[in-house]
């Protein structure tokens, strides 16, 4: 299983951030694997909405929180 990618469903698109706000920093649920039902806080270039399915090669990490300035 250390290939396969693990399905995660956008729960909720919190901030844009990077240099041209081309990054957002989205809650995602975990669909399937060892962290099922798990939510996650990542960053995903491009973009996503609520409700897309994205493919993780890894669901351990997760992105530290972004603050207001």
């Amino acid at each position: 299983m250390a290939n396969e990618a693990i399905p995660v469903e956008v729960a909720e698109v919190r901030v844009k951030t990077g240099i041209h706000g081309e990054v957002y920093q989205v809650m995602c649920k975990v669909l399937d694997g060892k962290d099922k039902g798990r939510v996650i806080r990542r960053n995903v270039k491009g973009p996503v909405r609520k409700g897309d399915v994205l493919m993780l090669l890894e669901t351990e990490r997760e992105a530290k929180e972004i603050k207001a300035r």
